[in-house]
């Protein structure tokens, strides 16, 4: 009795994800500036529901099937609809883990105290309706409310990306803007096609009438839809804006686009080559795009000495193995994908917040400007080095083992291209190890530079000198935006700083060091979790059902 009267309520879970941050952004929007602690406690509530509401519903999208609501009684297909499924359910879940630790680290760095770094009434209500933007396309039951969701997440991300003003991050976000934009036309021009051709944006619907196309028109759907999704997923050759505009935002914001929003392209990929376009058709082209992916996004890597530009470049070459996964097409290959996924938006996102550590400790990102933090700051360099073994695929952290369920898949699929598949895989994982072991070398095992030490109440000097970086403050200080190593101090040698780390900002880090571990602990439950949402994935039917009614 009570498993049926949780099953008939979980429908109503299903919009929180998306309501709960837009009440709290208006709520933080109409008080201003007031009550700054009062808007930071509202931002971790709200996100610690959405954590929450993000746990039932993998649950009830477990146990009961996918969850379909229709805003505002308006039936399918006319309505909006919002669908739970394990897959959408499980990334609403981890978004809003990291999502949490993210804004709990960003209001130890201070950037929500400071005006003239990242004003309170401008940063939070921005930051949670990203957050909605997210939560909304991963829900999204029709093409146009993906749509939307990515322009929600999009126009938050603008703001986000060039707060400060900096000329470095004006001229990132220019680029961020002009490419984003692209993508959306594209995007809009492929769901008028779409429904053209079709009479619907529904996706449920069109699972049901795409397959009734001839095989060229479904092609040219699938390709403007592929392409505009992999701008926002960062596929070869689509992602050179990445490196460029990621690296020049606060640590935080950093780490969530890094770690998140590319993900939601990919999630994109995966609901299209599922359930709409079901079958092998442009599966090749697909693996050559995972093929390129991996192999110049990881030869990227290998070129840099910034640490966020050699973070940006593995991000690129690790959607390679997401896309791998989607190619294959089979329960194997989708299982390892999804998997992926929630362990690659974890990791990122987790050491993206640990060269906000490292920077603010080391006064630089730069591989050649640090040195010795192994022996200045151990916990940090234990912080870095959990999660850089875990993306460089050491057994038996959960980087391994999606990257070894994705080479079986290959391997079981056996066609030549496939195997050439599995063969850069394992070659990506190898140079992602090399180039972690040199940030590792470089900043964390050799000596620093004596009498190169800043002074703990330091704040470094502005310059132009470094576009990409961000200096290290003093002890409660905020990471400003433009703030710079100065000449007192230029890094022409390794420099450690003797700043005092906030303990938020270490204790969201470890959150979500523990959280990336929790995926290796409980890899066997999420691994059957993963291959559950891959058959139901391929099934079709039961998310046809849920949103169009049983008895189709």
């Amino acid at each position: 009795m009570s498993w049926d009267y949780f099953a008939g309520l979980l429908h109503y879970f299903v919009p929180l994800p998306v309501v709960i941050p837009l009440f709290a952004a208006g709520v933080k929007m109409a008080m201003g500036s007031r009550g700054p602690k009062f808007q930071q406690w509202l931002s971790i509530i709200a996100l610690t529901l959405v954590l929450a509401i993000g746990g039932v519903l993998m649950v009830g999208s477990y146990l009961f099937g996918p969850q379909a609501v229709q805003i505002g009684g308006w039936e399918a297909p006319i309505g909006i609809t919002l669908v739970a499924d394990q897959l959408s359910a499980l990334m609403v879940t981890v978004s809003a883990a990291v999502t949490l630790a993210v804004l709990v680290y960003s209001i130890g760095q201070g950037m929500a105290s400071r005006a003239e770094v990242a004003p309170l009434s401008v940063y939070q209500p921005t930051y949670l309706i990203l957050v909605a933007g997210v939560s909304n396309a991963f829900l999204a039951g029709d093409l146009f409310n993906l749509y939307v969701g990515f322009e929600i997440l999009l126009t938050a991300s603008y703001v986000l990306l060039t707060l400060g003003g900096t000329q470095s991050r004006m001229r990132a976000g220019a680029i961020y803007v002009v490419v984003s934009l692209v993508s959306s036309v594209l995007f809009l021009i492929a769901i008028g096609l779409v429904f053209g051709a079709t009479g619907t944006v529904n996706m449920a619907q069109l699972a049901e009438r795409i397959p009734e196309l001839q095989p060229d028109l479904r092609a040219v759907l699938q390709v403007f839809l592929l392409f505009a999704f992999g701008i926002k997923a960062a596929v070869f050759p689509l992602a050179a804006w990445l490196p460029d505009s990621y690296p020049t935002a606060p640590a935080p914001v950093t780490a969530v686009f890094a770690g998140l929003l590319t993900k939601v392209g990919v999630y994109a990929i995966i609901r299209a080559h599922t359930l709409l376009f079901p079958g092998q058709l442009l599966s090749d082209l697909l693996m050559w795009v995972a093929l390129a992916t991996m192999i110049m996004g990881i030869l990227g890597a290998v070129a840099q000495t910034d640490i966020k530009r050699l973070l940006s470049f593995t991000l690129i070459s690790h959607i390679g193995y997401m896309v791998f996964g989607v190619a294959l097409g089979t329960e194997l290959g989708l299982a390892g994908a999804v998997f992926y996924v929630a362990h690659h938006i974890t990791v990122q996102t987790t050491l993206f917040l640990i060269t906000g550590l490292i920077e603010r400790r080391g006064g630089s990102t730069s591989m050649d400007h640090l040195g010795g933090l192994v022996q200045i700051a151990p916990l940090l360099a234990v912080l870095f080095f959990v999660p850089a073994m875990n993306l460089g695929g050491i057994p038996p952290l959960s980087g391994f083992l999606g990257k070894l369920g994705l080479l079986q898949a290959g391997v079981e699929v056996g066609t030549p291209l496939a195997y050439t598949l599995v063969g850069a895989s394992v070659l990506t994982s190898l140079l992602t190890l090399y180039v972690i072991s040199r940030v590792w070398n470089y900043a964390f095992w050799r000596a620093p530079s004596e009498g190169r030490v800043a002074d703990p109440g330091t704040v470094l000097e502005d310059t132009e000198a470094d576009d990409t970086s961000t200096a290290a403050l003093g002890q409660g200080d905020a990471v400003g935006p433009s703030s710079r190593l100065g000449s007192s101090i230029t890094a022409s040698a390794p420099v450690v700083t003797s700043v005092a780390l906030p303990k938020s900002m270490l204790g969201a880090t470890i959150a979500l060091v523990a959280f990336g571990l929790a995926l290796t602990v409980f890899a066997g439950p999420l691994i059957d979790y993963s291959s559950d949402a891959a058959t139901e994935l391929l099934a079709r039917t039961p998310y046809i059902e849920a949103v169009l009614g049983g008895d189709r």
